[in-house]
């Protein structure tokens, strides 16, 4: 048997279920609070709303657009961030596929723990560029993913692009 090594996966398998939920423990709200931007993979801010990196992305480009507001559901969002969220995933498609010239995308929320929300408590709507055949064997059996370029590249690109609002 061969093994992939992917040791960026260990922090987030062996602390998912040790972190605490709530506002004061939210991964959202804190990243929000912070002025580390760079640090914490934020690559855009808006009034409503910012873009920031997955640290664990499923794909290269793999993005999240999260409300400043800590709410668990669309309903509980004010009219105002959901027309944002909506314009920023707009805005996030164009860069994507000027940078990365994806052959499709997923966009879309996970909604409560049971529907696979990994910060329940805190909405936020996923933005995956897709390529034909970007899936294989190692994500179904070796829960592994193979990405062809690291998060700071990533963020390097999507930063620019994002902001001038290509």
């Amino acid at each position: 048997m061969d093994y992939l090594w992917s040791p960026w996966r260990y922090n987030y398998v062996s602390s998912a279920d040790a972190v605490p939920s709530g506002k004061d423990h939210c991964l959202f709200c804190r990243v929000a609070a912070s002025t580390d931007d760079a640090g914490n993979l934020l690559v855009l801010r808006a009034e409503h709303s910012f873009v920031l990196l997955n640290r664990y992305p499923y794909s290269t480009g793999h993005l999240m657009i999260a409300p400043y507001e800590h709410v668990a559901s669309l309903e509980d969002a004010g009219t105002a961030t959901l027309e944002e969220m909506m314009r920023l995933a707009q805005r996030a498609e164009a860069a994507l596929r000027s940078i990365y010239r994806p052959e499709g995308f997923n966009f879309g929320f996970n909604i409560g723990s049971c529907a696979g929300a990994g910060i329940a408590g805190h909405i936020h709507m996923h933005g995956l560029p897709r390529w034909a055949g970007d899936t294989s064997f190692m994500t179904t059996v070796g829960e592994t993913r193979v990405l062809p370029e690291d998060l700071g590249t990533t963020y390097q690109k999507l930063s620019p692009a994002l902001r001038s609002g290509r």
